[in-house]
């Protein structure tokens, strides 16, 4: 039984599978290997996933949602349609359709997945995501970090041993991993990155761009009217990525914007970003204490290293000109299939091994008087460390006849305990006696899954605690049970139909985006195109949504 690998992304999902062929992407019931992370609850209360939920979010914006993996792991939540939403729930539905497109493709029942994370997700998001594939039917027993995926993808493909830099730029997230390639290893040697710094970011400056030149008062803007500026603003980023400047022409409740944005202009509007950019690049060449000299390629993946200002930024800090994946966005989707055979151990794959690294630090909070609140954080794996790894510390009694030792375990880089994230606690007693006479040396061993058990023994008595912390559930059991009986009641549009909702969205968002005769022509389309569907006697439904699909490509390139 096939295992497939998914890149669960901000903007778009892709799943894929390996082969002897190598790693295969997946296309979905409209035959394409790009998803749309959105989700939509259309007038007859069936639910969309991808292209016709995207569309939605100008035409049924109440209706429609999508960049919900940035909530991932928060309280978070949306309405839509009278129902809350968390975004295990919303990622539940699109990892679900995903897995139906595998399942329509492949003739077969899929059950696990090798799913992608940011590197940079830290625990409560980790187990978002495998709650999220738990709601959609999907047993997960390894997360793959997305630049990992990334050298993986990459690595296979490279000629020769050397040190490869890989920044993955998607839609929300920007990661950093620095891969050593050695005979058949692949190993990771740093991580880092910025779980909320992606292609979106750059897409809001020129959102802001056009707020500012407009003086629009952008909170009294209309769900669809924001929805609409913000595609136009997509629309512009993509345009300026082959364009010295790039025109616009919408109008927003009563405002007619018109104009031009010139790439210029807007790579001086996103310097901050690249500023963001560089920390992390920064972090993870010093983590890894590897001469930039050394670095044998720069590798970018991820659709929004397509931008010439992300190209030029490591250009210029590194000195070369960094290699671009052929196909940027589909690299994690391929390197998350790769690591799928490799599970499985599939033929090619036999005798490459790949290692990964802790991408946060990993401690318990100790007493130090020199700390305004009296505790710092005391680090037993640091960042970055090779796994699997084990390693332990030992730390004495703080007050006179302490009976117990409670170790709280922490993730995160910060000095204050109470400004990581904090994983759980292991206590331990202890004979009493004066502070200091009693230790306790606590080990903590990290895993290539993400499981961390913590032992804590007592060198007087030789007692000894465990507990393993898994990537397992945010949520209790009964809040997954009650969410996936939630989701299974809901209607989910037939793959059958997938191609008629799809079009049919998009010719609604078309006609709120035109004005005059081309509103009136789009409008007689669809509803000859509707009329047709709903024809008993019309068989060729294949060739009528090819047509109606040629005649809204034709009409998009004339208003465009």
């Amino acid at each position: 039984m096939a295992i497939i690998g998914i890149d669960l992304g901000t903007s778009n999902s892709l799943v894929a599978v390996w082969s002897e062929n190598g790693a295969e992407l997946i296309a979905n019931a409209l035959g394409e290997t790009l998803t749309p992370s959105a989700v939509s609850i259309a007038d007859d209360s069936v639910l969309l996933v991808g292209r016709a939920a995207a569309d939605r979010l100008i035409t049924h914006p109440q209706r429609s949602v999508a960049s919900f993996k940035r909530w991932m792991g928060s309280a978070n939540t949306v309405q839509l349609a009278g129902k809350t939403w968390r975004a295990e729930e919303l990622s539940a539905l699109v990892l679900k359709s995903l897995k139906d497109d595998v399942e329509a493709g492949l003739g077969e029942e899929i059950v696990e997945a090798v799913i992608s994370v940011p590197a940079y997700f830290n625990d409560p998001q980790r187990k978002a995501t495998l709650d999220a594939a738990r709601l959609a039917g999907l047993r997960v027993e390894r997360l793959i970090n997305e630049p990992t995926a990334a050298a993986l993808a990459h690595g296979l493909e490279a000629v020769g041993d050397g040190c490869f830099l890989i920044l993955d730029l998607g839609g929300g997230t920007f990661d950093v991993s620095l891969l050593h390639k050695y005979e058949n290893v692949m190993e990771i040697r740093a991580s880092a990155g910025d779980s909320l710094l992606g292609g979106n970011d750059f897409r809001d400056v020129i959102v802001e761009l056009l707020v500012k030149r407009h003086e629009l008062d952008e909170a009294k803007l209309e769900p669809a009217d924001r929805a609409r500026l913000l595609r136009e603003a997509e629309a512009l980023k993509f345009a300026l990525t082959d364009r010295a400047e790039a025109g616009y022409d919408l109008t927003l409740g009563k405002t007619k914007c018109t104009g031009e944005v010139r790439r210029t202009t807007f790579e001086e509007a996103a310097a901050p970003l690249l500023r963001r950019m560089r920390m992390p690049i920064e972090s993870a060449v010093r983590d890894a204490r590897v001469d930039i000299a050394k670095i044998d390629q720069i590798v970018l993946v991820g659709g929004a290293t397509r931008m010439p200002l992300v190209r030029n930024l490591v250009t210029r800090l590194f000195g070369r000109f960094p290699l671009v994946h052929a196909r940027p966005d589909h690299a994690i989707a391929i390197g998350a299939a790769v690591q799928s055979g490799l599970k499985h151990r599939r033929g090619a794959l036999d005798e490459v091994i790949m290692t990964d690294v802790c991408p946060f630090t990993l401690g318990t909070s100790v007493l130090d008087p020199r700390a305004p609140d009296g505790v710092i954080l005391s680090p037993i794996i640091e960042r970055n460390a090779v796994v699997p790894i084990s390693r332990e510390n030992t730390y004495w009694t703080a007050s006179n006849m302490q009976t117990y030792v409670n170790i709280e375990v922490l993730q995160g880089e910060h000095m204050r305990p109470s400004q990581n994230v904090r994983i759980g606690a292991v206590s331990v007693s202890v004979p009493p006696g004066p502070a200091g006479r009693e230790s306790v040396a606590v080990r903590f061993t990290y895993d290539i899954n993400g499981a961390l058990e913590v032992e804590v023994k007592v060198i007087s008595t030789g007692h000894v605690e465990r507990k393993v912390f898994r990537n397992q559930s945010n949520l209790s059991d009964q809040e997954l049970d009650k969410s996936f009986a939630a989701l299974a009641s809901i209607k989910l549009a037939p793959r059958d139909q997938q191609e008629n909702r799809s079009l049919i969205a998009r010719a609604e968002r078309l006609y709120v985006e035109s004005l005059g005769p081309a509103r009136e022509h789009v409008a007689q389309l669809l509803l000859q195109f509707e009329t047709a569907l709903h024809d008993q006697a019309n068989h060729d439904l294949d060739g009528l949504r090819r047509a109606f699909a040629e005649t809204l490509n034709q009409f998009e390139r004339r208003i465009l």
